[in-house]
């Protein structure tokens, strides 16, 4: 039950992710940032829910440490963009959703440290 938990959490968190930025203003210098950002936060999930259906322990390790290397380039392209954002609204929830991607990088850390 706890993989279903932490797959629905992943999914959650894309959906979210997906949501605020195409909130995001789309000028020149925040398209780049937000592309970067959707690709590194949704592969989370898909990387995730990969490891559930691993082959291996050597398999569901490494799907495990992309998930937490995801997570933490989620965290950088996220800081970027609430500060070249101007909307409060849109900072708080890019802060928000900065929070949950360090909860992710913690929790794959943990996984990880824990599946050796």
């Amino acid at each position: 039950m706890a993989n279903y938990d932490l797959e629905q959490r992943t999914t959650d968190f894309s959906l979210k992710l997906i949501s605020f930025l195409k909130k995001c203003p789309q000028n020149n210098i925040l398209i780049p940032l937000i592309n970067q950002g959707l690709r590194s936060g949704t592969s989370i999930g898909a990387n995730y829910h990969e490891a559930n259906g691993a082959s291996s322990k050597k398999d569901f390790q490494n799907k495990i440490f992309i998930c937490k290397k995801e997570a933490k380039e989620t965290m950088y392209w996220l800081e970027l963009i609430g500060k070249s954002l101007d909307d409060d609204k849109l900072k708080e929830e890019c802060r928000n959703l900065w929070s949950e991607a360090k909860e992710l990088t913690l929790i794959f850390s943990k996984i990880s440290s824990s599946s050796k």
